[in-house]
């Protein structure tokens, strides 16, 4: 798809920061539509399934986690959160409501767009998490993930995953038996070095971990290893059946 038929909806109630955001956007090839009423926000999301949403956390009407945790069920594109630069709660709620990115306000344009890009690659299927060899299709036993389709299942039913518990899913399990760093896990999925202060990683594995059938509270497939990182284990992901 082209750049120029992308649809992206920001959810925002300062007209001005609105407006500028839409020129700059325009400017670089993307199509805006902006909405700046919280409650009106979740009917227009979900009518109009624009590519990507840029959701403000604060808003008149209804705030945005719970526009995000009202639509996710219905909407599969990628939603991006304006947070507070200070409250890593926000950060993290807004991930467990199933955002897929954030950035902090006030948003240097340039870093938004590129944001915006990255997610909306990821959504196209281009995933920048993809194993050297190309493999497409990984099978852990009754679990089985699928680049091509972007989608997983557990014992033959489908997993619901946002587009960034995706990536990181696939690119755990395709590095099945290594452990990744909270660096490179950061680098990989987001294109920028890990600053160390940013949840959104360990956020999304808690998330992901009973999903795929794991105790969160003892993981066996995504184990946490002290100090180093994230790794998945075969063997435990092929043992679900038993």
């Amino acid at each position: 798809m082209e750049q120029e038929a992308w649809q992206i909806l920001i959810v925002e109630d300062d007209e001005r920061l609105a407006e500028l955001t839409r020129e700059y956007l325009q400017s670089n090839g993307l199509k805006v539509a902006i909405e700046s009423d919280g409650a009106k926000a979740a009917a227009r999301i979900l009518r109009d399934q624009p590519d990507l949403v840029v959701l403000d956390l604060m808003l008149p009407g209804e705030d945005g986690l719970s526009i995000c945790r009202k639509v996710r069920p219905s909407y599969h594109g990628p939603i991006l959160m304006l947070t507070a630069r200070s409250d890593d709660m926000d950060q993290v709620l807004g991930l467990e409501m199933g955002a897929d990115d954030y950035v902090c306000k006030p948003v240097r344009p340039r870093v938004l767009l590129a944001r915006i890009r990255a997610l909306l690659r990821r959504s196209e299927g281009v995933s920048e998490a993809a194993p050297v060899d190309n493999q497409r299709r990984l099978e852990y036993g009754v679990l089985v993930i699928d680049s091509a389709m972007r989608e997983a299942w557990l014992r033959e039913q489908s997993i619901e995953l946002t587009s960034a518990e995706f990536d990181l899913l696939w690119l755990l399990a395709s590095n099945a038996g290594r452990i990744l760093s909270r660096e490179e896990i950061f680098t990989a999925l987001r294109g920028i070095e890990y600053d160390g202060l940013d949840r959104s990683i360990d956020v999304r594995i808690s998330r992901i971990r009973p999903k795929i059938g794991d105790d969160p509270m003892h993981p066996r497939l995504i184990k946490t290893v002290r100090s180093k990182g994230y790794l998945f284990v075969a063997e435990a992901a092929e043992a679900l059946a038993s």
